[in-house]
């Protein structure tokens, strides 16, 4: 395994990533989300049983689990995620009462309550929930799930709903990992987004969750936003790393009118080209990796002692549908609207409008609309993908024994298709072809890793699927 100083290297090749930049999966699920396909409540039970079969089996299992509350008070422009507008809180209290019955149905099939490690609230804005809700919504968890003490459990924040006493209650009730909603800090760019949020309200959210105890810190932020300009963006992030946050989240933008209504509202003609989107990243990239900061992957940051950082020096780093994680092949559990859940053998997906949601839970049945069972070769190609995304390596030794196939043989079109990609410098595959080799990531392929993962991507090679994939870089 490659050192944590290797690991953290990238390089920006600008002819290369302009070469390889298309469209493709992140990779928060192999399969992704587009593969699955309609099942019935009664499937979906029987994926979640087997995974609390396999749980059960396995006493030193942990479990993770999300809960997504969809509601904001207002609208961000640029925003993709399933949410609800609404400034009628009530409608808080009544959501709260189906995730009970959807907790309560979930739990009623595992034989012994989960040990559980993680614990992910997101949205939407979680924190639309009244304290006292919040609190509701713990003590039901408490009753179902063994919450760990020493868990990782992580809440999305957006600083303009908080108070300091606020984000205190936070830290009584277990949260231990805060992910504040920043975006930009340039007046301009924020107005065009209706995303007005001062640095001060910001620095007081964290300022008084490290002073409650919060271990984890992480800021988002977005580039490809209307009037952003490489100085811009250079002012937000210098203004960020006075935070100095344990993580940053650096998303690519991608505006899709047709497909999010409220990017509609978002001027097309301000938004800056692809050729500046590449010039501002080239240039947070370095600035961030000069400040300290581990590239872990993507568009994710992290201080060499956080535990991202860690988890990719040990191994155990993995993605899922919140990014990068840092508890490797935990089965997740998820609630409320449109969530995605990953027990042990396959996925599930619950309805997408409240109103379809609501309507199988008071007919007293998972809210399960979508889902996929994984075959033998989807598990072995999530296992390769993985580690690729997550280590910038593949031991091809230790996987062999793992999966149990002669993989020069089970992966013979796949290192055909790698091979352009190793002569551009994007990985080097030792001892070809590949009878104990390994798959190395190089520093200039790794803002390329997407391209390299989606080589492995079975579902892909058969045919695309009518979803549209963001930009690779």
């Amino acid at each position: 395994m490659e050192s944590q100083a290797c690991t953290s290297r990238v390089e920006f090749d600008r002819a290369l990533i302009e070469k390889y930049d298309g469209h493709g999966p992140r990779y928060t699920s192999y399969p992704t989300a587009d593969r699955f396909g309609p099942i019935s409540a009664a499937e979906g039970a029987d994926l979640l049983a087997r995974a609390a079969l396999e749980l059960a089996s396995r006493a030193g299992r942990p479990a993770s689990l999300y809960i997504h509350v969809p509601f904001c008070d207002t609208v961000c422009f640029y925003c993709g995620c399933n949410k609800v507008a609404t400034k009628d809180r009530s409608r808080a209290a009544i959501y709260i009462e189906y995730l009970r019955k959807e907790i309560e149905l979930q739990a009623a099939i595992l034989p012994q309550k989960p040990r559980v490690s993680q614990i992910h609230f997101g949205g939407g804005t979680p924190t639309f929930l009244s304290d006292a809700q919040i609190t509701e919504v713990m003590n039901i968890l408490r009753t179902h799930f063994d919450l760990q003490d020493d868990g990782e459990f992580s809440i999305e924040l957006d600083p303009r709903e908080l108070t300091a006493a606020r984000v205190q209650h936070l830290a009584h009730e277990g949260f231990n990992r805060m992910s504040v909603g920043v975006q930009d800090l340039d007046p301009i760019v924020q107005k065009a987004v209706n995303r007005v949020q001062s640095e001060d309200i910001t620095r007081m959210v964290i300022d008084a969750g490290r002073q409650a105890g919060f271990s984890s810190v992480s800021i988002d932020l977005i580039y490809g936003l209307p009037h952003q300009t490489v100085a811009s963006v250079t002012r937000t992030l210098q203004r960020v790393l006075t935070l100095r946050p344990d993580r940053i989240a650096l998303y690519n933008y991608a505006h899709l009118p047709e497909r999010f209504m409220p990017q509609r509202r978002i001027d097309g003609a301000a938004l800056p080209p692809a050729a500046a989107k590449l010039d501002i990243l080239d240039a947070a990239i370095h600035l961030l990796t000069n400040a300290g900061y581990v590239y872990i992957g993507m568009d994710h940051f992290a201080l060499p002692e956080d535990d991202l950082a860690r988890a990719q020096q040990n191994g155990t780093l993995q993605r899922n549908f919140q990014g990068y994680s840092t508890y490797a092949d935990c089965d997740l559990f998820a609630f409320g609207v449109s969530a995605i859940g990953k027990p042990a053998q396959g996925f599930v997906q619950n309805e997408k409008s409240l109103e379809a949601y609501y309507a199988k839970l008071d007919a007293g049945v998972l809210p399960i609309v979508r889902g996929y069972t994984l075959t033998y070769d989807d598990q072995v190609r999530r296992d390769a993908i993985q580690q690729l995304m997550c280590q910038f390596s593949l031991d091809v030794n230790a996987f062999e024994q793992k999966w149990q196939i002669d993989f020069a043989d089970y992966f013979a079109a796949e290192l055909m298709a790698l091979l352009p990609l190793a002569e551009d410098g994007l990985l080097n595959i030792s001892a070809l072809p590949l009878p104990k080799g390994s798959l190395q990531v190089s520093a200039k392929g790794r803002m390329l890793i997407r391209s390299i993962a989606m080589v492995f991507d079975r579902h892909l090679q058969l045919g695309r699927s009518q979803a549209r994939y963001s930009r690779l870089v």
